[in-house]
């Protein structure tokens, strides 16, 4: 199997603050929502926290070194907005932006382009006290925030994006509750998808004036969305979800509008009153590149109204639904093989997706920021971690990746999700998504055979990595 990269084509890996950082309450660090979550009896499995994480914060010199050592050309790491401003708002803490400033500067040092994540879920507790991010408050407090880190580091970062997967932020947090800050209230979370795409907007016109060399960017979870039949109800049971998933997103960030469907669709919710004139032009500040997180499919069909309906999508269990005015889809179990998640492993999807991107938005340039697998790994007794499922999970998505290439979709650069085992959210450390496996009692860094296949990979090239 032969595939030619892009020109610039980037090889990264990817990691979250809150994930792996640590040192919860050292340096002037303030509180997020994640910290009273996870500190909240039966939010967590095993009521695990990320307190201490996989200590990032203490050793990220190590961390960068085996980025170095993998021949990574790329990190895309996330800015914990509570170090850098405890309170949401006010002052900055020095010693937050003195962490992120060496962190950037060794990257560079080791001739690694630096790909920094605004916000990555961890927002500051006072502003979710204050209402959060279905207060319209909030996106002009995050407004304030990029200006700072922008201001501080904007001459050295490669590429800035402002938000991850806001579909998480939105739905999850304020809509089933299985995410910070748990709440479950329906109009609150569409509100959040709003106030979220106009901080979008505010933080990216900050890039556009503060580091306007930079490149500037959103990252997405876009769903791969697939009927059971080709009924028409089945298929306005995709368009549904796509609204909400996908199009909620897309529409204003890439189009200045929200989708009419998706108005209609949720008019008895709300009425979207809190989307004023001239917000969907503020959040369409022109990308550089769109980020893609991509890790499985979707299967959904049209609901008879008789039976048991299933609304289990595979992002966490709750008797509040994350997908508002979609009472009539039912979500369906994927065919396996699946990963420790309990996700379907659909490669396919992938190349689908960024297809689908590739024709709906001709000229946009799309990057892989996320994609990876969860799997029980185990330590042999020589210490190895042999994660072939991983190995092979990390292969089928390279190649799915490049076939897109091949068919004309302008992809930059792959990143791994991710470098470290660390906290995985509501699951906390019982699902590991690392390639280096983190001993969370001694915090001893293992490369598992998945490292050693990514540095073949990036080292020796795509023709000589992905047969098997």
């Amino acid at each position: 199997m032969t595939r030619e990269l892009p020109a610039g084509f980037r090889w990264g890996a990817a990691t979250a603050a809150y994930q792996i950082e640590g040192a919860a309450d050292e340096d002037g660090r303030g509180p997020s929502i994640w910290d009273t979550y996870s500190h909240t009896t039966g939010r967590t499995r095993n009521g695990d926290t990320g307190d201490v994480a996989a200590d990032h914060y203490h050793r990220w010199a190590e961390d960068l070194t085996h980025l170095a050592e993998l021949g990574l050309g790329a990190y895309r790491f996330s800015i914990s907005w509570p170090r850098v401003q405890p309170g949401g708002a006010g002052p900055v803490n020095p010693k937050g932006i003195d962490f992120y400033s060496r962190l950037v500067d060794r990257l560079l040092e080791l001739g690694i382009a630096p790909v920094a994540t605004m916000y990555h879920w961890d927002l500051p507790q006072e502003l979710e006290d204050a209402g959060g991010w279905p207060a319209r408050d909030t996106a002009l407090r995050f407004q304030e925030y990029a200006a700072h880190i922008v201001g501080a580091l904007g001459d050295r970062v490669h590429t800035w994006t402002t938000l991850n997967e806001p579909w998480c932020s939105a739905y999850l947090g304020y809509g089933s509750g299985v995410h910070a800050p748990g709440r479950t209230e329906s109009a609150g979370a569409l509100a959040a998808v709003h106030h979220l795409n106009l901080a979008h907007g505010l933080a990216g016109r900050m890039v556009r004036e503060l580091a306007p060399a930079a490149d500037l960017s959103a990252t997405l979870n876009l769903h791969v969305i697939r009927p059971v039949s080709e009924s028409a109800a089945d298929a306005d049971a995709v368009r549904r979800i796509d609204a909400l998933a996908n199009r909620a997103f897309l529409g204003p960030m890439l189009d200045a509008a929200y989708p009419a469907d998706l108005l209609a669709d949720t008019a008895a919710v709300t009425d979207w009153s809190f989307v004023r004139d001239g917000d969907e032009r503020t959040v369409a500040v022109p990308l550089d590149v769109l980020g893609v997180n991509y890790y499985s499919t979707t299967l959904v069909r049209a609901w008879d109204g008789r039976s048991t309906r299933s609304t289990a999508d595979g992002h966490g269990r709750s008797e509040h639904s994350p997908w508002i005015g979609a009472d009539t889809v039912e979500f369906l179990p994927q065919p396996g093989p699946h990963t420790a998640m309990g996700w379907n492993i659909d490669p396919s999807g992938l190349t689908e997706l960024l297809l689908r991107l590739h024709r709906e938005h001709p000229g946009l340039p799309l990057m892989i920021t996320e994609n990876g697998a969860a799997f029980p790994d185990l330590v042999a007794d020589d210490g190895a971690i042999h994660d072939e499922a991983r190995v092979d999970y990390l292969r089928r998505h390279v190649a799915a990746t490049l076939d897109a290439v091949a068919a004309g979709a302008d992809v930059r650069g792959y990143f791994v999700w991710s470098l470290l085992d660390n906290f995985e959210w509501a699951y906390g450390y019982d699902r590991r998504f690392g390639i280096i496996h983190v001993d969370y009692a001694t915090q001893a860094r293992t490369w598992k055979d998945s490292a050693h296949w990514y540095r073949h990979l990036v080292t020796k090239g795509p023709s000589s990595s992905l047969s098997g």
